[in-house]
């Protein structure tokens, strides 16, 4: 038996991005465990990655090219060659690319985290037909737009660092499920006396492990941002010097945060005026006696109206009270404007003749539906789905499977299993997973670039995203050199080698040692030098201003709430969120026997209150409902939920959900502020018990 070890990366939507070691044993992957060596995996994976192996090795992957026998929604295929379902494909798009291009729609995101996979030959392929483009918004775009109008770039507190602060605020975010290596080092901080402060309307597993949990209405963030910029300011808990060196806007900001008393706050949130007094003195204090205070701003604040403002209103903290002077003070949001990737050259705009509509994924329930106008162009006739489960995971559910149902809709489907969205395909291509394919990574979370190497030869007849797309272009008859690059070809040039960042990189080292991190200072804006305009932290942006928003932090209340819609909420009372379930990543892993068993089955999470009103007691199945549809979900009262709200933790598939429908059911295709992105968690619903 010849047993060998492989560096890989987990390619998961997660700020992770650990590094892999993979045992192989005469050709068959028999473990995933994380590379000890690696400074921020340190050894430990997640327990969805470190069943990997279970995932490849799934009796239920897709192994062979398919095309559909029975009418769309209903999953029925046969199997056909890889010629007959290229030559399908391309007979097809030839006569819409010739006639309308825009009628072509690419939809991905995410179920790789890869350069390669993700999006380089596939964007070449549609450039060079002149296909819609895709705005790929539907994660996290609103709070990445009010960062950087604030702070200039995705770029923030290293990871390594959080071990040192004395005080972690970890706001719209749930570590324990979702960011695993960093809740790691805020537990370290805590054995060392560091305080940690939760702010999430849930009472999450992370927030019952921190020393405070503070529960604000979903969507009201901004204004609890604004209230502790108020007391800041009122109390002197301020760092003048950093303000007068390293700030734009003081004077402005200082005069609109006075309207936003602690009371007035207080109301807003539906807190306490001790909750935001105390953490306004505990931020500040801390910063103050020269210790460093740190945020962990995560997704969970950006997906309601104000999204983009809650995160712009909350990255202006640190440069107020100077955390940004420490290694471990400051904010992250996400670090992924670190990285100095390459995408130019990997994804090739200059074939593109001219420059196409752009689709919102966040939409594409409408799109799907909507005819041909002047102001919209073609109605979609054909849409290439890959690295993504928009029927399961897109807003407006019934619209999107609706859209998806169009018997003259035309649909490729690349997946590893049979998702909801494949049931919809008309031909289905089987993909490789992490283990099968070569990759270079980035990551949100942490500063590693990463290589992956293919730990094991293809499964069946898979194939990865990038050769698929390459015989595509094949079949379409694309002669471009660009079209024949190697996958070792991409990912050497996923780096810009003249970029101080990436010094020193080389593919072939990189792939060899599998990980380098890149050359970042350890407190990137201890000197102020923001990536901004004005190269310092704006609470007065200009830019805003020219966009149309407000060119100061502000407050938008949720367009589903009293405040902006007094009948409906009377309608719907409850407010709902769908954050991520631990056992899964988005929709990946529901598949997956062993981690499905550990989440059990859709549950909705009620306060007591709520629950007694509606005569529903624990373990009721009940009925969440609002104009849009329903779904079902198994009652668990607790006060988990703030009184209020519900909590049905996501996303399930809906072929394996309780009525075959998920929460995206009642989510709604609303976009925020700013940034074009979903409002998953901007919805109001009602609930009642299910009568047997």
């Amino acid at each position: 038996m010849t047993t060998t070890q492989v560096r890989a990366v987990c390619p998961h939507d997660c700020p992770d991005t650990c590094a892999l070691l993979v045992t192989v044993e005469d050709g068959v992957a028999t473990a995933v465990k994380g590379d000890p060596d690696h400074p921020t995996t340190a050894g430990v994976l997640c327990t969805k990655v470190a069943r990997y192996t279970e995932r490849t090795y799934h009796a239920e992957r897709l192994l062979h090219p398919l095309r559909r026998i029975g009418k769309k929604g209903e999953g029925k295929f046969e199997r056909i060659s890889w010629d007959e379902a290229l030559a399908t494909i391309a007979a097809r798009l030839k006569p819409i690319a010739a006639r309308a291009p825009e009628a072509i729609l690419p939809y991905s995101y995410c179920g790789t985290m890869g350069l390669l996979q993700g999006e380089s030959m596939s964007s070449r392929f549609f450039n060079k037909i002149g296909a819609s483009l895709l705005d790929r918004t539907v994660c996290a775009t609103a709070g990445a737009t009010g960062y950087k109008y604030t702070v200039g770039a995705s770029v923030g507190t290293d990871m390594e660092q959080f071990q040192n602060a004395k005080l972690i605020i970890i706001w719209g975010g749930n570590p324990i499920a979702s960011n695993l290596h960093f809740w790691t080092r805020a537990q370290e901080a805590k054995r060392n006396g560091a305080k940690l402060i939760a702010i999430d309307p849930y009472r999450s597993l992370t927030a019952e492990k921190c020393h405070q949990h503070i529960a604000p209405l979903p969507g009201t963030d901004a204004a609890l941002a604004l209230g502790l910029m108020h007391v800041l300011i009122a109390e002197d808990l301020l760092d003048h010097d950093y303000i007068a060196q390293h700030t734009l806007g003081f004077e402005q900001l200082k005069e609109r945060v006075a309207e936003w008393t602690p009371q007035r706050v207080a109301q807003t949130c539906g807190i306490t005026v001790a909750e935001v007094v105390d953490l306004a003195r505990l931020y500040g204090g801390t910063a103050k006696a020269g210790e460093p205070a740190a945020i962990r701003v995560n997704y969970g604040v950006q997906r309601v109206r104000g999204g983009g403002t809650a995160v712009r209103n909350i990255a202006c903290l640190p440069a107020l009270v100077g955390a940004w002077r420490h290694a471990a003070g400051g904010i992250q949001l996400s670090s992924s404007g670190s990285f100095p990737s390459n995408k130019t050259a990997l994804q090739r705009p200059d074939l593109l003749k001219s420059l196409p509509r752009t689709i919102n994924m966040t939409t594409i329930g409408n799109d799907l539906l909507r005819p041909a106008s002047p102001a919209f162009g073609p109605a979609v006739e054909a849409l290439i789905v890959y690295n993504s489960n928009p029927v399961a995971i897109a807003p407006d559910s019934s619209k999107v499977a609706a859209g998806f149902a169009r018997e003259d809709l035309f649909t490729v489907v690349l997946e590893h299993f049979q998702t909801d969205t494949v049931d919809y395909a008309d031909i289905v291509l089987p993909a490789t997973t992490q283990l099968e394919h070569v990759d270079a990574h980035t990551s949100f979370g942490h500063l590693y670039m990463m290589a992956n190497n293919a730990a094991i030869a293809p499964l069946g007849e898979a194939k990865p995203n990038t050769e698929i797309f390459r015989l595509l272009a094949a079949a379409m008859g694309f002669d471009d050199p660009c079209f024949r690059d190697s996958d070792d070809q991409l990912a050497s040039i996923a780096f810009n080698t003249s970029d101080a960042r990436a010094v020193h990189f080389d593919w072939e080292s990189l792939k060899a040692k599998g990980w380098q991190k890149l050359n970042m200072p350890e407190a990137p804006f201890a000197q102020g030098g923001f990536m901004t305009p004005s190269g310092k932290c704006e609470f007065y942006s200009a830019a805003m201003a020219a966009d149309g928003l407000d060119p100061l932090p502000t407050y938008l209340p949720p367009y589903e709430s009293v405040a902006s819609n007094p009948q409906l909420a009377e309608k719907y009372p409850l407010a709902m969120i769908s954050p991520p379930a631990r056992n899964f990543l988005n929709s990946s892993f529901v598949n997956v026997k062993s981690l499905r068993s550990a989440e059990g089955e859709p549950h909705l999470d009620i306060h007591p209150d709520d629950a007694e009103k509606r005569g529903i007691s624990d373990a009721d199945m009940v009925r969440i409902h609002n104009d849009r549809g329903s779904f079902i979900a198994k009652a668990r009262v607790t006060d988990k939920a703030r009184a209020g709200l519900v909590v049905g933790l996501s996303v399930w598939w809906k072929k394996l959900a309780t009525d075959g429908k998920n929460a995206n059911e009642v989510t709604s295709q609303q976009l925020t502020d700013m940034g074009r992105a979903p409002t998953f968690y901007d919805t109001l619903v009602q609930v009642e018990r299910v009568v047997a």
